[in-house]
């Protein structure tokens, strides 16, 4: 593949910078960014391995630029999250090496249950939420090895609704606020992202250019988005989660 996928129109260039820029509003807020860049990445003529490969290198640039937001306006403290950092990096790393060597079919068969399970879990969150916190509770060691690494695998291997179940760990095991444990979860699905990437980089399949541009409307979108994250809280950040859950199990599904 070209460095530069010369035989792509600027028009293209500028199309996928809007959709990246939108995507990453939308991740920053509830996850599910992938939902909206990855057909775009399809529909501009990429294989779907050079898809996959390019959206992480701009879903990167997104959650890297949520989490930079979030540790500037003091809502997390990369100190404490040194363990789950590297076990989620761990787990993505191993994920995105097993991905050619099985079938992952019957695992995004799962996945949409799930993610209602999700959707559900967070419309009736102020009931549910402390009752869980208060009769499970996960030390930050305990989190880091069972969380960080099952759900770094799981995004490295497949993805689709990672931050949702990053957030939903949190609220339930941490005990954390909804804007805290969005917070957090850009923290790891940026280490997720960025771990995975490194793996892909090596498989040629990646189109840099088209990336690099995507990338940039994906950190001034995640910009945005973590801003209203912090200024709208639960009020925004609920119902799209449970319509990005939704929405995501209705694209599996169809795709199934």
């Amino acid at each position: 593949m070209d460095f530069l996928f010369a035989d792509i129109s600027l028009w293209v260039y500028l199309a996928l910078f809007c959709v990246a820029l939108v995507a990453g509003i939308i991740d920053a807020i509830a996850g599910g960014g992938g939902l909206i860049t990855v057909p775009a990445l399809l529909a501009a003529g990429l294989s779907p391995a050079e898809a996959l490969a390019t959206n992480k290198l701009q879903g990167c640039a997104g959650t890297l630029s949520s989490s930079f937001h979030f540790v500037r306006k003091g809502h997390v403290k990369l100190a404490d999250m040194i363990l789950p950092i590297a076990m989620t990096a761990i787990g993505s790393a191993l994920g995105t090496i097993l991905v050619s060597y099985i079938d992952s079919r019957l695992l995004i068969q799962a996945v949409p249950i799930v993610l209602i399970a999700v959707a559900i879990f967070f419309l009736f969150l102020p009931k549910v939420q402390p009752l869980i916190a208060s009769k499970v509770a996960l030390s930050q060691t305990q989190f880091a090895f069972i969380i960080g690494t099952s759900i770094g695998f799981y995004d490295g291997l497949i993805g689709p609704g990672t931050g949702a179940f990053f957030s939903t760990a949190y609220l339930c095991f941490m005990g954390l606020s909804i804007i805290s444990a969005t917070a957090h979860t850009k923290v790891l699905n940026a280490t997720s992202n960025l771990a995975s990437l490194i793996m892909f980089a090596f498989t040629g399949h990646i189109v840099w250019m088209l990336g690099i541009a995507m990338g940039i409307g994906q950190w001034i979108g995640a910009q945005i988005g973590s801003q209203l994250v912090i200024t709208k809280g639960s009020k925004l950040i609920r119902p799209l989660v449970i319509f990005m859950c939704l929405a995501m199990s209705i694209k599996l599904l169809m795709d199934a």
